[in-house]
């Protein structure tokens, strides 16, 4: 479907991170659920975790092998998101590029929509 924008895209150096991850775990049939909550400086913050069960109003999908769960109140924040996985002198970590973040915080963990501001917490 040609123009439609997906709703989370997980490049190959993120996904060669996750499934390294998911390797590690030693369960199989797990997912990578994706999800926003309430909190951070700026309102929301973004979760990422592995989970073995997909419930029935989850949106799933799949990329580069690796099966994606987003909840539906997750998933009307984070249509077009770009996950992706940098590695520096630091050492590595995921980041992530959300085009629907208006504001965000120093550390790029907290941020807010138009729609949604989120529940703001002490930084």
């Amino acid at each position: 479907m040609k123009g439609v924008i997906p709703l989370v895209t997980i490049t190959e150096s993120a996904a060669s991170q996750i499934k390294e991850m998911m390797a590690a775990e030693e369960e199989e049939n797990l997912y990578l659920r994706v999800g926003v909550q309430g909190g951070g400086c700026s309102g929301l913050s973004y979760g990422m975790g592995f989970d073995s069960e997909k419930k029935d109003n989850d949106t799933s999908f799949d990329q580069h092998g690796i099966g994606v769960i987003v909840d539906p109140d997750s998933a009307k924040i984070l249509q077009g998101v770009t996950i992706d996985y940098k590695q520096n002198m630091m050492g590595g970590g995921f980041t992530i590029d959300n085009p629907n973040a208006i504001a965000s915080c120093g550390c790029g963990s907290s941020f807010k929509t138009a729609t949604n501001a989120g529940t703001p917490e002490e930084c």
